[in-house]
């Protein structure tokens, strides 16, 4: 930890030792060294303690002399832990003092160099009563950077860290955790008013902002921002990996979610082998020099982990690599993201692995960009996507690992993303400044590949472990604690007490870093949003722990995409938030002071408040002068090539072994439907998969084949139906240079998934029955009408209504209604037994399905008695985490306390009425309304409302609000402490009881109120019934709440209104004999149905030509019509396109023309044949003088 600078010319040092009495030690240092620099905190070694003896080190070069202690053989110290200073010493803040550096490795002598380390300059700010300045050797954040201020009573981190190492035990050896402390580390620490915490963010990702526009609106937002000179899109390929971060052998290495494990120790050696294959002999020196480089800085590189080893994606790479995909600065307080020209110089510098990045600045070159994507995304691979990018691009830089060559051709996709306006000028001055590096290890020999490791220790994942770290090197990865502890047991098994986040929480902050992160773990605990805080130990800091200073690794584990969404929306309501990263990581010491150090303390910590506040900004993608919203768009553009292979074949492996061929159908079929696929497409992907899961299904039989290894049956049957035409052969992609997985294979011991990346993307809904991929819902099967509600929410008084309507539902199928509270037994069961016995009939299933598995048997049903399901649900406007306001939620309570003699007892006797709503209510919590109703859209293809509350209605009286918000925080600290114990026993039941009584008194107060703002009951019951009858009749469409989905592009064209080409036609006939005796007998009505100028085809012109016209596109063009030609099998008009802004449009067609009709088996691009048909006397040509001028709309089509 550094000590701040001082001036002083002398100090005195006390050490106590066990065999001697306490020794003073007098050392006279030069002023000139009172300005020197150290590259790591100071750490103060337990050896030093004990040993009897100092010996004199003298710096080369140099007359400064630094006292070290010797061992008692005189030799350098054996251990090189650090250990606490006595207090005495920290407290006089002295500053020239240089201890030897150590890194954590008990086994790794102070003299490393002889292990391959070398030395590094060593750098620390000098500090004046007025301000800090922070030299930096390289790299800087896009826009000014803030000076970092700081008074003189002000401490930072490290000085923190260090006082908070005071009180660690002089004399305590180094011995394994369970002598040290009983039981879980932090159970027996004790929060007082002295207890300090410090946190300081370790290793983190980009955060995840969630686009609420939909992604045609985010395009358009996009094109509209660069084409008033606002901002770039920036452009990147997804390489198929997994995230991987690493921040130097001490700072750790870590996957999405986990560190310790496989995944990291295979990253490790991955990004080890790169500084091999990069800096060939000088390799072990530049590692070393990396490692100490990230330590110093506190930085963190993110990288796309990309391996045969540990899982298939969508193919299977051809070497192991990583690609550096961010670059962040964390120091002590909020991380910093190079802006992408920084992290391809950082790269350069380091010769680390770069992506392929594309820059585009103006609107004909992003438009081109899209248009692009759309003509490719059904079935682009790498060498044609990036062969369309570099065309459109203002600037291309490829990437130092060609996708092609290590990968292969099949692309996840690409990520495409708001930069600063600067950004060309910047990448321009970075392309110029620093040069692609050489290769100097190319075609050495390092020893054993990644594969050739796995593959030679296959007995378990701690071998495996154990052999990749040791032939990475202790130049890079000089021990291994983060896997294997303090050597007496898994790391990852230590797992801190549970009690250690509630500590942390309570203990005062330490600097405003960690007051920051105290404030996101709060909110999201508050709002129980799904994630997780795990804390292990820090093994790092094995020699610094005593019962009052304990250091911990806390992982910040996202379980669902929904709480980034949540927190967003919180981010929005108070600016001061910090991103939710993803790949979260953070170091927590937990430690107490004396009453002045707690003084100190919090004074440091409000001065660095008040810095941060004047001049942190709160963005984090480095676009300067735009807004959070438009600063942080970004778009993800995935290639079907790639999610036939992960989506449709590798995550329907499950439903095809488990649910059978049709349940599979059903699942891929909605896929294709939620993407937007082209009817082209998903007939011939449906020919494929079917018979893909015919063959594997014979094949395995009823054991499932495993989705790590998926690819082992699935490319090689891939690359035989590729073979059977060129149409299956772009249908697939690429198939074929197969790498066997096997044998090589990580081994992840219980089938765990710590990273995620075994299967990618979970958030995809679960299969559903088949109907919900139909643009209609057909009659001619049966129907089951069911309530995702909450009690109260009228469901029963509707099933009656529905019963007794003179017409029913207009059908002619039996209709039946199951009253939930009347049947005894598993009630979803009955209903099946029900369905089994009359598939056909229409089942009203009168009671609450309030999750997803209720959905699911719903869907099971669907599925085995070929039937639709339509979900009813109560109209609300919801809440940022429930899909139900408090307002229907008072509706619903009210009306059950209005309830006598209820079948199922929850009526106005029932004693706990208020708490059973609430936990209903609390069923649908972490959905907003949109994400409710997509998902039932999304399963089911049908959705219906049912209005409840009037819109233009007064707001909530605020007795009703506050007594229904203070049921919620009762009932979320009851199943915090008892699950689903009833509310009449545990140790709230007196609350309960109390709030019970309130709520009625509340409720009946405010009745009035309540019943006026209700849409009258007749009125929901008639809009019911006619969607209900609707969707019966068959005649129903699937609303669509999905974000629009573009097709693929296969033309550019100018569409013509038909009844303007009819009028020249007709026209013309009036003129010219001939033309009237050819259209005699022709039905142009009828065979002229649209009419289009095409401009350019995908497939006679490429994928930039019809891209090139996205600028233009929508925008009105002028036609002129200069003439016709027609033969006895083919019209077409000769049409010259005009101009859109001063900017002539040009067809590619060598002749353009619009065909206007073909003999029957004719096809239309046959009508360019027609002026060479005239030339020859087989056509004729009527001109039209003067040109008519239609104009049209430019398409895509």
């Amino acid at each position: 930890m550094s000590a701040p600078h001082r001036i002083i010319s002398i100090f005195s040092l006390t050490l106590s030792s066990a065999a001697t009495n306490p020794k003073t030690f007098i050392l006279f240092i030069n002023r000139s060294s009172l300005f020197s620099s150290f590259d790591r905190a100071l750490r103060f070694n337990s050896s030093v303690s004990n040993s009897p003896m100092l010996n004199q080190q003298e710096k080369a070069g140099k007359r400064d002399r630094v006292w070290k202690e010797k061992t008692k053989d005189g030799g350098p110290c054996s251990s090189t832990q650090a250990m606490p200073a006595p207090a005495e010493a920290i407290a006089d803040r002295l500053s020239g003092l240089n201890i030897v550096e150590n890194n954590g490795q008990t086994s790794v002598p102070v003299a490393s160099i002889q292990l391959g380390s070398v030395p590094v300059a060593s750098q620390v700010p000098v500090k004046s009563q007025k301000g800090i300045w922070k030299p930096k050797n390289y790299g800087t954040v896009s826009g000014p950077r803030a000076v970092e201020v700081e008074t003189k009573q002000s401490l930072t981190a490290p000085e923190i860290q260090v006082q908070g190492a005071e009180t660690a035990s002089t004399n305590k050896s180094s011995v394994g955790l369970s002598k040290i402390f009983k039981g879980p580390l932090g159970a027996d620490f004790n929060v007082d008013n002295f207890t300090y915490s410090l946190a300081q963010i370790r290793a983190t990702f980009y955060p995840k902002f969630e686009n609420e526009k939909s992604d045609h609106e985010v395009r358009t937002r996009m094109i509209e921002m660069v084409s008033q000179g606002l901002a770039t899109v920036e452009v990147s390929l997804k390489h198929s990996g997994s995230l991987f971060m690493y921040a130097g052998h001490e700072g750790g290495a870590y996957a999405k979610n986990s560190f310790g494990n496989v995944y990291t120790a295979v990253g490790v050696f991955v990004l080890g082998r790169m500084f091999c294959e990069a800096w060939g002999t000088e390799a072990r020196k530049k590692q070393a020099e990396f490692n100490a480089f990230l330590e110093r800085n506190r930085m963190c590189i993110s990288m796309e982990l990309v391996t045969a080893v540990l899982g298939d994606h969508g193919q299977r790479p051809r070497e192991d690599y990583v690609v550096v995909t961010a670059v962040t600065e964390l120091g002590h307080g909020k991380p910093k993201f190079y802006p992408t020209p920084d992290i391809i110089a950082f790269c350069r510098k380091w010769r680390l692995p770069t992506n392929h990045v594309w820059l585009l600045s103006t609107r004909k070159s992003v438009t081109s960009f899209f248009a692009a994507y759309d003509a490719l995304c059904e079935e682009g691979t790498a060498t044609s996507v990036c062969k369309a990018l570099d065309e459109v691009a203002d600037i291309s830089v490829p990437g130092s690992k060609d996708h092609i060559k290590v990968q292969g051709e099949i692309l996840e996709g690409l990520v495409a993303r708001i930069v600063s306006s600067e950004s060309m000028k910047h990448m321009e001055k970075v392309l110029a400044d620093f040069s692609p590096p050489p290769l100097d290890g190319v075609g050495l020999d390092f020893g054993p590949s990644l594969r050739e490791i796995c593959a030679a220790n296959r007995s378990d994942e701690k071998q495996q472990i154990k052999a990749l770290l040791q032939s990475v090197g202790p130049s890079f990865c000089p021990n291994y604690c983060d896997w294997f502890g303090d050597g007496n047991g898994d790391a990852q098994s230590r797992n801190a007490d549970r009690s250690v986040l509630s500590k942390f929480l309570q203990a005062h902050p330490a600097d405003f870093s960690t007051t920051k992160l105290q404030e996101m773990i709060r909110l999201m605990r508050e709002k129980r949003y799904p994630a997780a805080f795990k804390c292990y130990y820090n093994f790092h800091k094995l020699d610094s722990l005593t019962n009052d200073n304990l250091y911990f690794k806390m992982v910040i584990h996202v379980h669902s995409d929904s709480a980034f969404r949540r927190y967003q929306k919180e981010m929005r309501h108070k600016s001061g938030l910090w991103p939710l990263y993803r790949g979260f990581f953070v170091d927590i010491n937990l430690f107490k002071v004396n009453k002045e150090k707690a003084s100190e303390i919090s004074k440091g910590s409000n001065v660095q408040e008040k810095s941060s506040n004047g001049s942190c900004s709160t963005t984090t993608s480095g676009v300067d002068g735009l807004a959070d919203e438009d600063a942080n768009l970004m778009i993800k553009l995935k290639f079907l090539t790639y999610k036939l292979r992960t989506f449709l074949i590798r995550n329907g492996l499950s439903i095809l072994f488990k649910e059978g061929p049709a349940a599979y159908k059903a699942y891929y079929l909605r896929q294709m439907k939620i993407w937007g696929t082209s009817a082209q497409k998903q007939r011939e992907l449906s020919k494929m998969l079917d018979e893909w899961a015919a063959y594997i299904r014979r094949k395995y039989g009823n054991k499932q084949l495993s989705a790590s290894i998926y690819l082992s049956e699935a490319e090689p049957f891939l690359e035989q139906y590729a073979k059977r035409s060129p149409e299956n052969q772009v249908l697939i992609g690429a198939a074929g240079n197969f790498v066997r997985a096997e044998d090589f294979l990580a081994i992840i011991e219980g089938g765990r998934d710590e990273e995620g990346d075994l299967d990618v993307e979970r958030d995809i809904a679960p299969s559903s029955p088949s109907r919900a991929v139909k643009d209609t819902v057909p009659k001619a099967e049966g129907l089951i009408v069911f309530f995702p509600g909450i009690p109260g929410c009228a469901k029963s008084a509707l099933c009656k209504e529905i019963l007794s309507a003179p017409d029913e539902l207009g059908d002619d199928r039996p209709l039946n209604s199951l009253m939930g509270d009347l049947i005894k037994g598993k009630y979803w069961q009955k209903v099946a037994e029900e369905r089994r016995k009359k598939p056909y009939a229409i089942t009203l299933a009168d009671k609450n399905a309030p999750n997803e598995e209720v959905w699911r048997q719903i869907e099971d049903m669907c599925r085995s008695t070929r039937a639709s399901a339509v979900p009813v649900v109560p109209d609300s406007e919801g809440t940022n985490s429930n899909p139900f306001s408090l307002d229907a939620l008072a509706v619903f309570m009210l009306r059950v306390l209005q309830r006598v003699n209820h079948p199922g007892n929850l009526d106005k006797a029932s004693p706990n009425a208020g708490y059973v709503l609430l936990m209903f209510y609390n069923l649908y919590e972490g959905k907003d309304r949109q994400e409710f109703e997509r998902e039932l859209i999304e399963r089911f293809g049908t959705l219906v409302k049912m209005p409840l509350l009037k819109t233009d209605r007064s707001p909530l009286p605020d007795p009703v609000k506050s007594i229904l918000e203070e049921g919620l925080s009762l009932y979320r600290l009851h199943n915090k402490r008892h699950g689903r114990l009833d509310s009449s026993k545990g140790s709230y039941a007196k609350d309960w009881a109390k709030w019970e009584k309130q709520l009625r008194e509340i409720l009946f107060g405010n009745a009035e109120y309540l019943n006026s703002v209700q849409v009258p009951f007749d009125n929901a019951v008639k809009q019911v019934l006619e969607q209900l009858r609707t969707i019966a009749k068959g005649d129903y469409s699937v609303p669509s709440t999905e974000k629009r989905k573009l097709g693929t592009i296969v033309f550019a064209a100018v569409t013509l209104p038909v009844t303007e080409i009819r009028t020249l036609l007709n026209n013309l006939a009036m003129k010219n004999p001939k033309v009237e005796a050819f259209l005699k007998d022709k039905d142009m009505e009828n065979c002229l149905k649209k009419a289009h100028l095409t401009l350019a085809h995908k497939r006679s012109h490429g994928v930039t030509a019809v891209a090139s016209y996205g600028m233009y596109l929508q925008q009105e063009v002028p036609v002129d019509f200069t003439a016709l030609l027609f033969s006895d099998k083919l019209a077409a008009l000769e049409a010259d396109p005009g101009s859109v802004d001063g900017e002539k449009i040009t067809s590619r067609n060598e002749w353009p023309h619009v065909t206007l009709w073909t003999a029957e088996g004719v096809a239309a691009k046959e009508a360019n044949a027609l002026p060479q048909l005239f030339s020859e006397g087989k056509a004729t040509r009527i001109e039209i003088d003067p040109p008519v001028i239609i104009s049209g709309s430019l398409d895509f089509y």
